[in-house]
């Protein structure tokens, strides 16, 4: 499987900008403290796709998944 990069659309662009102007404003704690919500947020968002993978794909429960 090759690699492609892929490209924001305009509006993911717009929302990066306005996402960076909000960090920016905020203090360091808050900063550190959104970024370990954050973090959580794209574990539990990976842990749904390999949910919906596993029931799309009819996989058992005992099959290890990575």
């Amino acid at each position: 499987m090759i690699y492609q990069p892929t490209e924001l659309s305009l509006e993911q662009e717009f929302h990066l900008k306005s996402f960076a102007d909000q960090v920016q404003h905020m203090s360091r704690k808050q900063a550190q403290e959104f970024l370990i919500m954050l973090h959580e947020q794209m574990m539990i968002r990976e842990t749904m796709y390999r949910h919906f993978l596993r029931h799309e794909w009819n996989l058992d429960s005992g099959t290890v998944f990575k």
